[in-house]
């Protein structure tokens, strides 16, 4: 049953808490997705079925929550993500996609103490600057500047609008620029057909962050969604690898 929060800052965000034992996993999806796509779905099946707590969640300007999309920038997001982690009492399992995973860094990186473990699924980190603005010409850059915004087409559907506040905001967010201490268990899963996050740059995150126990997989073919029956078995398995440290703690 979806229910609805309400952010500090005054936004309406939509949600689906399951019960059951921690630590809680928490499913942060990618940009312009929803808390109803395949791997949302899939894990919180998973979770009924193992019994363990999980929660998934719609940022503002997406799937079922409030506001529009192209008023949001990855700082709200982040401020929604921490919102929806006040519903949660102990620690959390964040599983980021995508975007998410940016996100879930940055929620590492101000509450460690949360955190028993995070699994990246394409996890793409600073990508409003090394994605969007690096592969923008002059033309788009000129136009960003005087317009606001560009439109730029999109694999999933509808064009995505990149606006000035998204590309510059995301600059206050950066999270590979600095040392990123990541004190618990972290898997990064990525497909090698990935056209959004490249090797290279899930490279420079597994070479940039710091953590007792963190490694990189690769899967040959898989694309960016990392939706497919092969790639669905390794994020659950990923999760209970970085959970088990966590467990054993919880248990005694």
């Amino acid at each position: 049953m979806v229910e609805t929060l309400v952010t500090p800052q005054g936004r309406e965000i939509a949600y689906n808490l399951t019960a059951g034992e921690g630590p809680t996993v928490v499913f942060l999806g990618g940009f312009k997705s929803d808390m109803t796509g395949t791997k949302a779905v899939f894990l919180e099946n998973w979770a009924v079925e193992t019994g363990r707590a999980f929660l998934r969640f719609d940022y503002s300007g997406h799937g079922e929550s409030g506001e529009k999309f192209e008023d949001g920038c990855i700082g709200d997001w982040y401020e929604d993500a921490c919102a929806a982690l006040s519903l949660i009492d102990g620690p959390i399992v964040l599983v980021g996609s995508s975007m998410g995973g940016w996100i879930s860094l940055l929620i590492a990186r101000a509450m460690p103490e949360r955190i028993a473990g995070l699994v990246g699924i394409a996890a793409a980190p600073d990508f409003t600057e090394d994605g969007f603005w690096a592969g923008f010409d002059d033309a788009q850059k000129t136009e960003l500047e005087r317009e606001g915004r560009v439109t730029l087409p999109s694999e999933y559907g509808d064009p995505y609008i990149i606006t000035k506040r998204l590309i510059e905001e995301g600059r206050s967010r950066l999270v590979l620029r600095t040392p990123l201490d990541l004190p618990f268990s972290v898997r990064f899963l990525l497909g090698t057909a990935d056209t959004s996050v490249s090797t290279e740059t899930a490279l420079r995150l597994l070479e940039h962050a710091n953590s007792p126990d963190m490694r990189l997989s690769l899967l040959d073919g898989a694309d960016h969604s990392f939706s497919s029956e092969i790639c669905l078995p390794m994020i659950t398995a990923a999760i209970d690898e970085v959970s088990a440290p966590a467990a054993s703690v919880e248990g005694g």
